[in-house]
């Protein structure tokens, strides 16, 4: 089985699929593994450390797409590129096939089998193969050092003969994977941390991370029935849930927002007027800013900026947070790969187990047909 690599071209992409290590395993699999020259140079990996783990370097990409067995990408590719594929060909990564119908269109064509990695099932089995939360893990944490750096206050509290410095106030809503790291990483810092999360199971999470959980009297959400999600909530609790969230958003100096319904635009949750009156020197990172909808969590978000308010307010809206981690964002996303594609590889073969929830739950085409229920929807 051919295994390609592609470099990334969407976005200014610096995560890569797979790293020379995960290279050398797949190598050991069974497979040839073909590596698109100078594809790990932004996560700081060399053509010669990929040669030396067994992969091919190739500089005609034309020939990779067309000859390969198998194409692990990150980013969705290009659809001039899916239409190289060869028949039969498997496609795995991100490919964000809601957004992306054109390319599930030609996915179709080619007759490709595509796996879209964000459709993994929330299961103890896929937990290793979950590129969601791996990567949700480095946003989180990296979302607190943006706020740290952009803050006019410090974290940890200090007594000093010049006074006693009291420690930041940092509200994070949403906690899920980043969420969580969020309020981990604050802590470690020194802050003083609260945190607010639909679901009723976090209560308990999030003070064990030593934050205070903020009471809301919302509909509390049973986690076990959405599949680890948030669900969408109604206009009314949305408002309801806003309108009690302001004065935390207001007091605090650091707020992370990361909430988030698989599949749907991100829930308003912090007006611009709320945002307007967010003190000076405090910051706003906005891990749901979406350039689709043209904001996050936050109204006021401008995906891809850091805008100020009037009152000297930060608002960060960065969409790939864990891209500023390049080297361990390439790393857990190929451990990822590698164990997804453990599922159907034995000895260097491709041998699909239609009846695995796992592949049935990612599969987005096969033999020339949408597989994908949500997929086919967004499609037709």
């Amino acid at each position: 089985m051919k295994v390609g690599v592609p470099k990334q071209v969407r976005d200014n992409e610096t995560r890569t699929p797979l790293i020379p290590s995960i290279v050398k395993k797949f190598v050991g699999l069974g497979c040839e593994v073909v590596v698109e020259s100078e594809m790990g140079a932004t996560a700081f990996h060399n053509d010669e450390a990929f040669k030396n783990a067994g992969a091919e370097i190739a500089t005609d990409t034309d020939a990779m797409w067309s000859t390969c067995d198998a194409i692990i990408t990150l980013q969705p590719p290009t659809v001039d590129e899916v239409g190289k594929m060869k028949e039969g060909a498997v496609l795995i990564g991100m490919l964000q096939p809601t957004e992306q119908t054109d390319l599930v269109k030609k996915m179709v064509s080619q007759k490709v089998t595509s796996f879209s990695m964000e459709f993994l099932p929330r299961t103890s089995r896929a937990q290793s193969m979950d590129v969601l939360s791996s990567q949700a893990n480095l946003a989180g944490y990296k979302a607190v050092l943006l706020g740290a750096d952009g803050c006019g206050k410090m974290f940890p509290m200090m007594i000093t003969a010049a006074g006693t410095i009291a420690p930041a106030k940092v509200f994070v809503i949403g906690a899920g994977v980043a969420g969580l790291q969020a309020i981990a990483t604050a802590k470690r810092l020194g802050a003083t941390v609260e945190a607010f999360d639909v679901r009723a199971a976090t209560k308990e999470q999030i003070m064990s991370l030593g934050a205070r959980f903020v009471e809301l009297p919302t509909a509390a959400q049973d986690d076990a029935s959405t599949g680890g999600y948030a669900k969408e909530q109604s206009d009314e609790e949305r408002k309801q849930q806003a309108d009690l969230m302001a004065k935390h958003v207001v007091g605090a100096d650091i707020v992370i927002a990361t909430a988030a319904v698989f599949g749907k635009a991100p829930p308003m949750l912090i007006p611009a007027d709320v945002a307007s009156q967010m003190k000076g020197g405090s910051v706003l990172i906005d891990l749901a800013a979406n350039i689709k909808y043209g904001r996050g969590n936050c109204e006021s978000t401008k995906p891809g900026e850091t805008i100020t308010t009037d009152n000297g307010a930060k608002i960060i809206g960065y969409e790939n947070l864990a891209g500023m981690l390049p080297s361990n964002a390439s790393q857990v996303y190929a451990n990822n790969m590698l164990s997804f594609c453990k599922l159907f590889i034995e000895e260097g073969e491709l041998k699909l187990n239609m009846e695995d929830d796992l592949i049935q739950g990612t599969m987005i085409t096969h033999e020339g047909s949408i597989v994908n229920d949500i997929v086919a929807g967004a499609v037709n």
